[in-house]
């Protein structure tokens, strides 16, 4: 990409600063982590960062970073990677408020495909955390997609990956 992804911008904000603001509107704590050139990432606002020290070895490592920083009382968790930031805030707002109901498990779902934030009970994230290396974490919602809840949403940014600079040219001109 050239630079980190969660320093691009999106209308104003780096990625990184857009999920901070969104996921604090529906989380008590929303933790960051950081693994490659996590150096360049600055640090502040109501975050509490993380670094994997691991990051070779995949999401799942980031993820279970993540997860063993949440706190003892956390009913729940939202997650997602950096370069899912040009998510709408009605589609947060959604799927953290689904997570009160009965399913263990919410994602959202845009054109029948599943994508990102995910909503999960504390049950699901001691479930991620117990996953060897190797795993994914897909091995655990495929384990209960019968239980999870999809959310059809009207949002292409829960399944666009910014994984390259012509994915990123492709977001910002979109969303002209």
């Amino acid at each position: 990409m050239g630079t980190p992804k969660a320093l691009l911008d999106w209308r104003g904000e780096t990625f990184l600063d857009r999920l901070i603001r969104l996921f604090a509107m529906h989380c008590s704590e929303v933790i960051v982590v950081l693994g490659h050139n996590q150096e360049a990432v600055p640090r502040g606002g109501c975050a509490r960062y993380v670094v994997n020290p691991h990051p070779e070895r995949g999401q799942l490592s980031s993820l279970q970073c993540g997860l063993a920083h949440m706190r003892n009382d956390a009913a729940g968790i939202l997650f997602t990677p950096v370069d899912h930031a040009p998510v709408q805030e009605a589609t947060v707002e959604r799927v953290a408020s689904e997570l009160r109901g009965p399913h263990p498990l919410v994602i959202p779902r845009f054109e029948g495909r599943r994508g990102h934030p995910v909503a999960a009970l504390r049950s699901i994230a001691e479930e991620l955390l117990a996953l060897p290396p190797g795993a994914t974490a897909r091995d655990v919602i495929h384990r209960h997609a019968a239980e999870t809840l999809y959310v059809d949403v009207a949002d292409s940014a829960v399944v666009e990956d910014i994984d390259d600079p012509a994915a990123y040219e492709r977001m910002r001109k979109g969303s002209a």
